[in-house]
């Protein structure tokens, strides 16, 4: 059974960085893209950054340039590092990969961007 568990959510003032990581397991990790997706309060669930079995990144236009998705794949672990945290990057930020045609979600770890 596929389980994501991140971590490293926290409270952390605008211009700073955290670093979100998602832990796989009872999935074979290194062949499927990991994705990461936030959901504001009162917003829809969108993704922000995508890495692929092969490394390649996307991100979304907001993101760009400040956040950095990368993994490593002896620990079955995808990260996030987030610098440069505005207001608007507050929300519950969520682990997900898509195995056998089902799409599999974290718990989620809050972030909370304050002035």
């Amino acid at each position: 059974q596929v389980q994501l568990v991140e971590s490293g959510g926290g409270l952390v003032q605008a211009g700073g960085s955290l670093r979100l990581s998602c832990a796989a397991s009872g999935m074979m990790f290194r062949f499927y893209s990991m994705d990461w997706y936030r959901q504001a309060p009162g917003k829809q669930r969108e993704m922000v950054a995508r890495i692929t079995s092969g490394g390649s990144t996307n991100y979304a236009d907001s993101v760009k340039g400040r956040f950095t998705i990368s993994r490593d794949n002896a620990k079955n672990t995808v990260y996030l590092q987030m610098d440069t945290l505005k207001l608007e990057d507050t929300a519950v930020y969520y682990c997900s990969a898509l195995v056998s045609g089902m799409r599999y979600w974290g718990e989620g770890t809050l972030v909370t961007v304050s002035s």
